[in-house]
């Protein structure tokens, strides 16, 4: 399994072979060192970690400095580790877009986009209380009754109310890498992924 981590520059739509639109979302890639590399024999199973984004010195303790130290790198802003079948790396090696071919399928997960507290008709999809009769002037997009009255005289779990809406982990599967930008150090990637732009993402083959 190839991974690797990248910025999210926003959607854009290309046209194919075939002559049909494409919407696509751009992906770019900060070159990622592998900063440790985890084997059965002395970890008791097979990873790789790897670090991407330069940080200023002074945003990194000494214990992280020493272990970027080993890659011969400087400080990173994100560490991340993946399980790997065959250990095909080495410390201090780079992954670029160029790590990926075009017509590679892969998977993508982030955070989503945040929105905050919201209610019960933008977060679950309600259709508030109907028409506006027998009284009702400003119940348009109330959640309505959220339980009995004697029994079971209480609220179930798992109630659909409102409450905060996004920003959870997301994964999009099989989106296929349009195309390779080398000199960009960038990936298209076919449909859209989760975050908003600028978040950071991570691409898994």
């Amino acid at each position: 399994m190839e991974a690797i981590i990248g910025k999210k520059i926003g959607m854009t739509s290309i046209f194919n072979a075939e002559g049909k639109n494409l919407p696509c979302t751009i992906v770019k890639i900060d070159d990622c060192v592998v900063t440790q590399v985890k084997t059965i024999e002395t970890d008791g199973y097979n990873a790789i970690q790897i670090a991407s984004g330069d940080v200023k010195e002074k945003h990194s303790n000494k214990a992280m400095m020493g272990h970027f130290k080993k890659s011969n790198t400087g400080p990173k802003a994100k560490v991340l580790e993946f399980r790997v079948d065959e250990i095909s790396h080495k410390i201090g090696d780079i992954l670029n877009a160029a790590s990926f071919e075009e017509g590679d399928w892969v998977d993508v997960y982030a955070n989503s986009k945040g929105k905050g507290f919201q209610g019960v008709v933008k977060r679950h999809g309600f259709g508030g209380v109907g028409q506006a009769t027998h009284g009702q002037h400003d119940r348009g997009r109330a959640p309505g009754s959220i339980g009995a009255s004697s029994f079971p005289s209480r609220v179930f779990k798992g109630m659909r109310m409102g409450g905060q809406m996004g920003n959870k982990r997301i994964k999009s599967i099989n989106n296929r890498v349009i195309k390779i930008l080398i000199e960009e150090n960038a990936i298209v990637l076919s449909g859209s992924v989760p975050g908003h732009i600028g978040s950071t993402v991570v691409i898994e083959k």
